[in-house]
């Protein structure tokens, strides 16, 4: 019983570690949202490189995606924002913050109001610069070291019931009946 439960721990440990590593990108969110709908999206970049400080983090939008406005910048991070057009057709393409000191294990965090075109996929370009000059381009594939923060855009968040929650419902429901039923024979106790 021993050996179990020390391995179930080992396998939730794990589990945490890759959890936590998966999560050691940039990233923006919330990862799904509601397109066509004005919301608050943050900007996450983690200061992954011992002895050195995140210094200046760059934000270039995807094509569809608008940003109406910004929460304002707090730590010493001064906010630059390059435009097309103007007024109410003023078209944010890239956003430079410089000026915070953000040191290793710790997230540089940036706030804004936006918006997408429609639904679908919408990967954003994010440079990060360290205080020893070292840039870290997040704009790879999902599969790289350095995947691009991206998030869907979705139509709605739900309505309607899929096959694939019948088919969960009711893989639980067998779950149970058989865990019922080993509890009640470990138990002793015959069913009729």
């Amino acid at each position: 019983m021993r050996n179990r439960i020390a391995l179930g721990a080992l396998v939730a440990l794990g589990a945490l570690v890759v959890c936590s590593s998966a999560w050691a990108h940039a990233h923006v969110s919330p990862p799904v949202a509601l397109a066509q709908e004005g919301q608050v999206f943050t900007l996450a970049v983690p200061t992954e490189k011992d002895g050195a400080t995140t210094t200046s983090i760059e934000l270039t939008p995807p094509q569809g995606f608008s940003i109406d406005s910004f929460f304002p910048d707090t730590g010493g991070w001064k906010r630059t924002v390059q435009q097309s057009g103007s007024g109410e057709n003023a078209v944010v393409t890239k956003v430079t913050w410089t000026g915070g000191s953000v040191p290793t294990g710790e997230d540089s965090v940036f706030s804004f109001l936006g918006s997408t075109s429609g639904s679908g996929t919408y990967s954003f370009g994010v440079k990060q610069t360290y205080s020893d000059g070292t840039v870290v381009d997040w704009n790879g594939p999902e599969s790289s070291d350095t995947p691009s923060p991206t998030i869907d855009a979705v139509s709605s968040f739900g309505g309607g019931t899929s096959s694939l929650t019948w088919v969960a419902l009711a893989l639980g429901i067998v779950g149970v009946v058989l865990g019922a039923i080993a509890l009640l024979q470990r138990s002793g106790r015959q069913l009729a």
